[in-house]
């Protein structure tokens, strides 16, 4: 009987639908001045483990991230801008 218990309590985990889902932020970024700041903040968030596409836009100071949420977040993505010498912050 417990084996039986056991056996349905790990086939139910495996088979669990994943909650992850795909999303995209866009982070205001400021401290860009120049051409290249963008390859910077580009690939700053591209070493973050779940990224999936980074579309930085220089005139607007911001940066559109689109990312597995079951991977990483949103303060992840800012921890990486700032590190490069940018601080960020999610736009609203």
């Amino acid at each position: 009987m417990k084996m039986l218990v056991a056996m349905l309590i790990l086939a139910t985990t495996v088979s669990a639908p994943a909650r992850a889902a795909t999303r995209t932020v866009t982070l205001s970024v400021v401290g860009m001045s120049c051409a290249a700041c963008p390859i910077t903040v580009k690939k700053s968030l591209s070493r973050v483990e779940g990224v999936s596409k980074i579309e930085v836009i220089f005139d607007r100071r911001e940066a559109r991230v689109t990312f597995d949420d079951a991977k990483t977040s949103v303060q992840k993505l800012i921890q990486a801008t700032t590190d490069a010498g940018y601080p960020s912050d999610l736009k609203r």
